[in-house]
């Protein structure tokens, strides 16, 4: 028999509440870094806006139930699609293409501002995969090398074709991010670890090879038709000191900020080193600064809280649909939070990923809060029932 629960029951306030904090964090952080006045803005009333329409995103999203998100997956997809090809085939010259930094990844709404389709994109293809994932499964019962090589060709085609307009942008940054959330749908599929093991091999081997050469053979890869600037954030990763008038400049100035915020920082809008963009990529430099290393792994251990209940949520799903949408979603969030950190402690080279939640920005805050919807929507429509054993609950 199922259980009835009140709305209020199922609603995940723990959920609720964490992105509450992430919310204050991010104003804190952001009203911090505006101290630096690299843009004569205010940032903090944007923020708020983005947030307050992320709720109401969020409300929107949890009203429709997992089955019509199954339902509409291919239309939602192809949407995305749609927008990211209509971006590329554009002109630079109309009014509705914005183009930062030589990448063109967003569209001039009037009224509106900048919305960079790629970041919801993100959260369509997480639900592609997890409705094509479970057909799959449904039409192939037994499981065979045949029909896991099928599966992993049927992934691999999805991902083709919003990593080829997101890498034609050029975004970097954006386009390991889909190839994060493919690996991770990869795992949880269940294709055997057969196909799994060599193929990851096979990738690490050529990323590697890649490095090697951009370090020690790069004459041959220029008679490839590479440019150096395609390989510098691998330079600047590495020795940031040897470009240090250049682009190492970032690197450094965020090394020095965390560094200098010592054990307990200098306080709210305490900094001293002026670290460019720290409002939005590089806005845990503001924080290791302002409040040190307490601070900073504070906000650490709120998005290991985040993830690990993201995580509970998923092992408690019953339906397979779901269960793919919530892992795509943790798999996406992982990944933006240990490569943006890691950017700005050099354990990683810098790819202009936003911090979750935290970073200013309208279309990354909306695109994290869709995909956090969906989380929301489905815990909130997941059903148990009386009498059901622990294998069937």
């Amino acid at each position: 028999m199922k259980l009835d629960n009140r709305p209020s029951d199922r609603f995940d306030w723990t959920l609720a509440f964490i992105l509450l904090l992430f919310g204050v964090i991010s104003l804190i952080a952001i009203s911090s870094a505006q101290t630096t006045g690299q843009y004569n803005i205010n940032f903090i009333p944007s923020q708020i806006q983005w947030y307050a329409v992320g709720a109401v995103i969020i409300a929107m999203t949890m009203y429709l139930e997992p089955e019509q998100y199954k339902k509409a997956a291919w239309i939602i997809y192809g949407g995305g699609v749609f927008l990211l090809a209509l971006l590329y085939v554009l002109p630079d010259s109309m009014e509705l293409v914005a183009r930062r930094n030589n990448a063109k990844s967003w569209f001039h709404l009037p009224g509106v501002g900048s919305i960079q389709p790629a970041e919801f994109m993100k959260t369509f293809f997480i639900i592609g995969l997890a409705r094509m994932i479970t057909k799959h499964h449904e039409k192939y019962l037994e499981k065979t090398i045949k029909s896991d090589f099928l599966l992993l060709g049927k992934i691999l085609g999805l991902l083709l074709l919003p990593l080829f307009f997101i890498m034609k942008q050029p975004d970097l940054g954006t386009g390991l991010v889909f190839l994060a959330i493919t690996a991770a749908l990869i795992v949880v599929a269940g294709i055997t670890w057969r196909i799994i093991l060599p193929i990851f091999a096979v990738g690490v081997s050529l990323g590697t090879a890649m490095l090697w050469m951009a370090l020690y053979a790069q004459d041959f890869l220029f008679k490839l038709g590479f440019q150096k600037y395609q390989f510098m954030r691998i330079y600047t990763w590495l020795d940031p000191y040897s470009y240090a008038s250049d682009e190492g400049r970032h690197l450094i100035t965020s090394l020095n900020a965390i560094g200098s915020g010592e054990i307990f920082g200098k306080g709210y809008q305490g900094r001293e080193v002026y670290v460019p963009e720290s409002h939005t990529d590089f806005i845990f430099s503001i924080i290791g600064e302002d409040w040190g290393f307490i601070g900073a792994s504070v906000v650490i251990c709120l998005y290991f809280f985040l993830i690990y209940h993201m995580t509970k949520i998923t092992l408690e799903l019953k339906d397979p649909f779901s269960t793919y949408i919530c892992a795509g979603i943790i798999a996406m969030i992982t990944f933006h939070v240990f490569e943006n950190i890691g950017m700005t402690i050099q354990l990683l080279p810098i790819t202009g990923i936003p911090l979750p939640f935290i970073s200013y920005g309208g279309s990354s805050l909306m695109g994290n809060m869709l995909a956090i919807g969906l989380v929301f929507s489905m815990k909130f429509h997941h059903r148990t029932y009386m009498f059901s054993s622990n294998d069937d609950e």
